[in-house]
């Protein structure tokens, strides 16, 4: 079996690099006007997940407010949340339907140290059993907490729209088209993302992208 690769050093960092910008030169044109991206990488386990589930369709500042009445209540327990009722768990900011994301995540029980070790595939599919946990949540949970280095999240809007500008595409492409053409940049398609993300902020900045 081939050891799987990990994003987890500026040296990978930079070999990955390497790879994207031979194969597809519009990568070196990023680099020059970005700089090299920064790894982002977060912690693993219960309290990332339910964090992206809190941050789900609010403002960063309001999701920022709820974790934190969250953390005064030491409701980033799993059996702390499935013991609360609603009402209290609502009381500190969390709508109906966050609450029920939060408890069936809470009840899910999911092994987050054998998680480590599943293939990237397996990853998605356990992750997105879990009401409340889509593709994209899963594909930014496996590229940075699990560290992967082959994940495309190409339902971002902010790639797709990166992607339209670098590629000089006639519109923002779907979220199939620009999977399919990711698969380019395998097997390093998380760095490709990073450098995308970057680039979507200095093309935001250039051309007032709202």
């Amino acid at each position: 079996m081939t050891k799987r690769i990990l994003i987890e050093s500026d040296e990978i960092l930079v070999q990955a690099i390497g790879a994207l910008t031979s194969c597809e030169p519009r990568f070196e044109y990023v680099l020059e006007h970005t700089g090299m991206p920064k790894l982002r990488l977060r912690p693993d386990g219960f309290q990332t997940l339910l964090q992206a589930i809190v941050s789900q369709q609010v403002s960063v500042a309001a999701a920022k407010a709820i974790w934190s009445r969250l953390e005064v209540e030491n409701f980033l327990d799993p059996n702390l949340i499935l013991k609360t009722n609603e009402e209290r768990l609502n009381s500190v900011g969390l709508s109906r339907q966050k609450i029920r994301y939060a408890k069936a995540l809470a009840a899910a029980d999911l092994d987050y140290i054998a998680l480590r070790r599943k293939s990237d595939d397996e990853v998605i599919r356990i992750l997105t059993e879990v009401p409340g946990i889509g593709v994209w949540t899963a594909e930014i949970y496996a590229m940075f907490s699990l560290k992967r280095a082959d994940i495309f999240a190409a339902g971002d809007l902010a790639l797709r729209e990166s992607a339209k500008i670098l590629f000089s595409l006639g519109e923002r492409p779907t979220e199939g088209e620009l999977r399919q053409l990711s698969t380019n940049w395998s097997p390093w398609r998380s760095v490709a993302a990073l450098m995308l993300w970057d680039y979507y902020s200095f093309a935001k900045n250039r051309e007032g992208i709202v």
